[in-house]
């Protein structure tokens, strides 16, 4: 047996989700399997690779203890709801443990129409799967929450998009849960309490234990997912990542990074940058993505209210004060991420407004996120070079590098140590825009090997490694990547 299923959602009222198993394509074909994540599962790559685990991972079999369903979810997309979504395109298999005991969801995407494709054929092409397999992957080695990878499989069948007929593809996708906050408004918006609860019972058994011992568990919920968006949006904006479209159904109950649409890492730093297609006031910009998540939360608090308190107005009053504490602890795991960045190990008064100080010379300029942070690597030990090269060498930034300097001599660490922990803080490479599409377009041509490539420089993206230079520089003017799709 390939997969040992035990499934809990499944077990959840029929309301929660419609029934469905996966279309069966014409010629299925394995493109990439994850063969470090099987084993952490606790599945045989080789029984994966065989006909009848191929057969599996393109939706043409459904597995022994299987229990295939589309999950029910509503959700606001740009700031507008939506009361009936669900997964129009994804099938939840159902659930596994790993060879630890944690539970984990087995979900193909592209399998198919369900009762939720609101007309759509349910599929995806080969561009986005691999897409996702490759960022996904790439969020993994950064140590960021996140959803994952198993397989990408071609179908054989092509799936019509706007640009044409395209080679179609179902992803694998592997997450800790696919309850979002969409899950919540969609029972909400029904005015089903009995089934608010449910649900929340649900994610406190299975995500929030330590929640459900509170004297008040709904509350503690709330409190417990604010906590892990805040920790999650800062460690984003630690590596200059723009999810692009951070719609309550793209914000998943667990703190996982999920759904990877238009999503891209910076080259070039702006607070305001956004590379989105279909985000065109900027919304969803780099520099937004913590009061959005906010936003997003404060829908689960609407949500949540008649579990919080039998009185409406204890409960908004409850609900208010979970949301406000979001901003101090956003600003909390902000400053610890950035000043691991800026090899601050000792936290002091001001390191807020010197974090600013260097964020402000880099807009200035133009500067590369991630080159201007892994130079600030070689200027704690004295060599400024690369750092100026990115603020430039005027007045301000040498004003910056000075009063930094002086705040790394007023610390008792060692420069052994500091040098460490800003390696681990800084990555040497991430997944540039040019080099993920130029990847893409030789995969889905039939070339598989430079995104084989990406793939193991990104494995290790604190150390690039030899020949690791050209993942590193960022895009010449032609190559710059200015709009990322969808696609799916």
């Amino acid at each position: 047996m390939t997969f040992a299923f035990d499934n809990t959602y499944a077990r959840l009222p029929e309301r929660f989700f419609a029934r469905q198993a996966p279309v069966p394509v014409p010629q299925p074909r394995l493109i990439k399997l994850n063969e470090a994540l099987a084993h952490q599962l606790g599945l045989d790559p080789e029984a994966l690779r065989s006909p009848e685990g191929l057969a599996m991972l393109a939706g043409n079999q459904v597995p022994a203890g299987a229990d295939p369903l589309a999950m029910a979810y509503a959700g606001h997309q740009f700031g507008g709801f939506v009361p009936r979504l669900g997964d129009g395109r994804a099938i939840l298999l159902g659930e596994i443990l790993d060879p630890r005991g944690e539970r984990y969801d087995i979900q193909l995407k592209g399998s198919g129409r369900t009762p939720f494709s609101r007309g759509g054929d349910g599929r995806a092409w080969l561009g986005p799967v691999l897409r996702e397999y490759l960022l996904s992957e790439a969020m993994h080695a950064l140590g960021i929450p996140t959803t994952r990878s198993l397989a990408a499989v071609a179908t054989g069948e092509l799936v019509y998009r706007e640009a044409g007929p395209l080679p179609g593809a179902v992803l694998t996708r592997v997450a800790r849960g696919h309850v979002r906050v969409g899950t919540f408004e969609y029972f909400q918006a029904r005015q089903d309490t009995d089934a608010l609860r449910q649900l929340a019972d649900y994610v406190l058994a299975r995500h929030y234990p330590e929640a459900r011992a509170s004297d008040q568990p709904y509350r503690a919920l709330l409190v417990a997912v604010v906590a892990r968006q805040a920790e999650l949006v800062a460690r984003w904006l630690g590596v200059g990542f723009i999810h692009g479209v951070m719609n309550t159904d793209n914000m998943s109950i667990t703190g996982e990074t999920i759904d990877y649409g238009p999503c891209a890492f910076m080259d070039a730093y702006h607070p305001g940058q956004v590379y989105s297609s279909i985000d065109h006031g900027g919304r969803y910009a780099y520099g937004n993505q913590p009061q959005i998540a906010q936003w997003n939360l404060a829908r689960l608090a609407q949500a949540l209210l008649p579990l919080l308190d039998p009185d409406q107005d204890q409960a908004v009053a409850q609900a208010q004060a979970v949301i406000d504490g979001f901003a101090p602890g956003f600003e909390q795991a902000y400053l610890a991420c950035f000043r691991a960045k800026l090899g601050l190990l000792e936290a002091q008064e001001g390191d807020a407004d010197l974090i600013d100080g260097l964020l402000r010379a880099m807009a200035a300029t133009g500067a590369d996120f991630t080159n201007s942070f892994r130079a600030l690597n070689a200027a704690a030990a004295g060599a400024e070079g690369p750092l100026r090269a990115q603020l430039g060498d005027g007045g301000p930034a040498t004003a910056w590098i000075s009063r930094w300097q002086a705040r790394l001599a007023g610390e008792t660490t060692s420069p052994q140590t500091r040098s460490a922990a800003m390696r681990r803080a800084n990555p040497a490479v991430i997944p540039r825009n040019h080099q993920v599409e130029a990847a893409l377009e030789a995969a889905v041509a039939g070339d598989l090997k430079p995104l084989d490539t990406l793939l193991q420089v990104l494995a290790q993206p604190w150390d690039a490694g030899p020949g690791g230079e050209e993942f590193q520089r960022p895009p010449a003017p032609h190559q710059v990547v200015q709009r990322t799709f969808c696609g799916t």
